[in-house]
């Protein structure tokens, strides 16, 4: 490890167009658990109407208009963590940023715990939990009004009588506007291509890595994964742990 860790300090060293891309490994160290691991959220069943739910039909946009009751169960139960804060990797990531190097965070992540840590250009592939909308009208709501109306056992209602919704991206919906091509534009133009913490097994965003074209694509996750052949560095370790001792590096020389 010590000689990748290595490697990945030297070219980071010397690039100023680094593009990081990252899943839900990378927030699993501030205590927000992932969704595909042994222990993921992804393994857990809900029961709707006498019967098991699983967590991606609770996702889906047609359930979650049909029983919102349930969606915003799970969802408060699996998604807020109000106690969450950035770890090692978010703040490496920000200093990287703050020194000229990272271009942009790509994130499959909804936490926000990028832009907490002080990271500026965060291109958010899956939506944020930070922000609320009406499903109908599209106006939109502050968390506080949001969870509001929870505290009084209301399913949130615009005043038009739509759902208000989370600004995450449910299955059934496309990703937001603009924001898949935005990141196509950051990987293909990128020298250092750092990935994190995702399986790359959910699509679209899984294409990102068909879309550089350099030689220092480092990936970095706790189990292998469908792209690991492409990678020109891969560690199966902690992305924090990965991050922090590069960083280390980094300020010594």
């Amino acid at each position: 490890m010590d000689e990748k860790i290595a490697q990945i300090t030297e070219w980071i060293q010397k690039s100023d167009n680094i593009v990081f891309f990252g899943g839900a490994g990378v927030s699993t160290e501030s205590g927000i658990p992932d969704f595909r691991s042994d222990h993921g959220i992804y393994q857990k069943q809900y029961m709707c109407n006498g019967r098991n739910v699983s967590p991606e039909e609770c996702l889906s946009i047609d359930f979650a208009r049909r029983h919102p009751d349930i969606f915003y169960d799970y969802y408060i139960h699996e998604f807020i963590h109000p106690n969450a804060l950035p770890n090692r990797a978010h703040k490496v990531l920000a200093e990287l940023e703050k020194i000229g190097k990272c271009k942009a965070v790509i994130t499959q992540n909804v936490d926000s715990l990028h832009q907490m840590a002080g990271s500026k250009n965060v291109l958010e592939l899956h939506g944020t939990t930070a922000t609320y909308s009406c499903d109908r009208c599209h106006l939109q709501y502050t968390e506080a009004q949001v969870f509001d109306f929870l505290k009084k056992e209301q399913i949130p209602r615009c005043t038009c009588g739509g759902l208000i919704r989370p600004d995450i991206v449910f299955y059934g919906e496309a990703l937001p506007a603009g924001v898949f091509e935005k990141a196509i534009a950051y990987v293909s133009k990128c020298d250092v291509f750092i990935v994190a913490g995702t399986s790359l097994n959910v699509y679209p965003a899984a294409n990102l890595m068909n879309y550089y074209q350099g030689n220092k694509c480092i990936l970095i996750n706790l189990q292998k994964t469908p792209y690991d052949d492409m990678a020109d560095c891969v560690l199966h370790e902690k992305c924090g742990d990965v991050l922090t001792q590069v960083f280390e590096n980094l300020q010594k020389n």
